[in-house]
């Protein structure tokens, strides 16, 4: 079985504090995720973070640079969540556990989200460093999960890689928009009926 990583290797919003790279990349995914990454100043990071400018400069050399590592790190945080996720499913066909877990854990991380999916993608050089070591992994993971499910007769006979793809995209967009699919704050009973929803269309469609 997967094994989750510790939390300060990762990117989480409540990350160790005692140190000052820790700190640094927990303010840059606040303020990348509130005022954008050009709008945001090294002075305004080094003061978010509770650090001289100085010492910024000796952690990262610039600030695309610190972009690329909470980015970087966030994605794998994501990758690790997905992991647990796919390794404890209980059932071929427990697509709809998945998705609530998915979004709920999205909806904790909104910030996260917002870099990785936004900010981050105006870059070029970073988003195919992404694509390659996450992205790709998440797809691969799913694909073969399908592909097994296919061969036992779990699911019917189809391109395990686009299934894969439908399925990342359908849990990363409910989860990742807050107001075109579910509402804010929406309450765990919400969430669970739409993840029961999502999770319907997946197995079953649309047609009558």
């Amino acid at each position: 079985m997967f094994q989750q990583r510790s939390p300060k290797t990762g990117l989480a919003e409540n990350c160790a504090e005692d140190q000052p790279r820790d700190r640094i990349l927990k303010a840059a995914l606040q303020l990348f995720a509130q005022k954008g990454y050009e709008k945001t100043t090294t002075k305004e990071l080094a003061e978010k973070a509770k650090v001289a400018e100085g010492t910024l400069f000796r952690h990262f050399s610039n600030k695309k640079s610190i972009l690329v590592e909470v980015a970087t790190l966030g994605w794998m945080d994501l990758l690790t969540d997905f992991l647990t996720e796919m390794s404890e499913m209980g059932s071929c066909k427990a697509i709809a556990q998945v998705m609530r877990h998915r979004m709920l854990n999205m909806h904790k991380n909104k910030n996260l989200l917002k870099v990785c999916f936004i900010e981050a993608q105006a870059y070029p050089e970073l988003k195919d460093t992404i694509q390659a070591e996450v992205i790709d992994k998440m797809t691969g993971i799913a694909e073969a999960f399908f592909e097994s499910a296919m061969e036992k007769g779990i699911y019917r006979k189809m391109n395990p890689h686009i299934v894969a793809q439908v399925f990342l995209g359908m849990f990363a967009i409910a989860g990742f928009s807050d107001t075109t699919i579910a509402e804010p704050n929406a309450s765990p009973e919400s969430l669970r009926e739409m993840a029961e929803g999502i999770a319907d269309i997946f197995l079953n469609g649309v047609l009558a």
